[in-house]
């Protein structure tokens, strides 16, 4: 059958075997954070803290450090930064953000114009996910399964922080360890996801698999369920693209997420229109 060829034949080539694999981990991890993220409002601390890893990088890449611990470390300053700063200033939380991220992100491209690197910056600005090695692999899917299985572990407090954190407060959870834990765990998932879709399209993976599940559940765990499925598919299917169109492995995958969350919003809305609501 013409559509098993086109499904198994890139399966052939060790590459695509290891950036399938790298693929569906990152594109777990970032579901099942995402549904969190986009419940809690925490869209543009996912992007703040993605840009905000780049300084990070470029310091590993001076000391001679692995990229990843420069990178969890650089995340991690961002978002204690952004705690700090707002909770001593009259600006809002996401112009905080805003002015970090921004200004991390700046300070990270100058710092890699400076030095003499056989790293490219695209692929730290869009990922590689197709020249991704063994060991890099590895490093992924073990930060992608710890990060995973205390979320899901943690779920019910960290859903409760989310929704409720007086209510959380209340019933004596920590909740500024829920809060500095849920940024930690964001920065190691931003840092998994940095070898497969890089610093500009790990935010997409983020937001996108969480918005999508929004619109089609109505209790959280379906949600963590249809956003995981949703970003597997589009992680497999997007990869299968960009083998056969030769783009960009990172940003096809983006643009199939979008795609679904499109298409989901617009069932949603032609299913409205055929059965619409009897006024009570």
């Amino acid at each position: 059958m013409v559509w098993l060829e086109w499904l198994t034949t890139p399966l052939g080539f060790g590459f695509m075997q290891r950036g399938i694999i790298a693929a569906i981990a990152t594109g777990v991890v970032c579901a099942i954070l995402s549904c969190f993220l986009v419940l809690k409002g925490w869209s543009l601390m996912g992007d703040a803290i993605s840009h905000a890893v780049l300084p990070g990088m470029v310091v590993a890449i001076i000391a001679g450090v692995p990229i990843v611990v420069g990178a969890f470390g650089s995340g991690l300053f961002c978002a204690l930064a952004i705690g700090f700063i707002k909770d001593r200033c009259r600006v809002k939380e996401d112009s905080v953000m805003g002015i970090v991220f921004s200004g991390m992100f700046a300070l990270g491209l100058v710092l890699f114009s400076r030095i003499d690197t056989d790293q490219h910056l695209t692929h730290i600005l869009f990922g590689n996910m197709l020249g991704i090695t063994t060991s890099e692999l590895w490093q992924m899917l073990v930060i992608a399964a710890v990060v995973s299985l205390i979320v899901l572990v943690k779920r019910h407090d960290v859903l409760l922080y989310c929704f409720d954190p007086s209510q959380a407060k209340a019933v004596g959870m920590s909740v500024k360890r829920l809060h500095y834990g849920l940024l930690c765990l964001l920065a190691l998932t931003i840092v998994a996801a940095l070898q497969a879709v890089g610093v500009i399209m790990a935010i997409a993976m983020l937001i996108a698999p969480g918005a999508t599940a929004v619109l089609i559940c109505r209790r959280f765990d379906h949600m963590l369920l249809v956003a995981t499925l949703v970003s597997v598919f589009s992680c497999i299917s997007g990869t299968l693209i960009s083998f056969y169109i030769d783009g960009a492995t990172g940003p096809c995958i983006v643009l199939m997420q979008v795609a679904v969350f499109f298409l989901t919003q617009l069932c949603r809305l032609a299913n409205r229109n055929l059965h619409p609501a009897t006024p009570g």
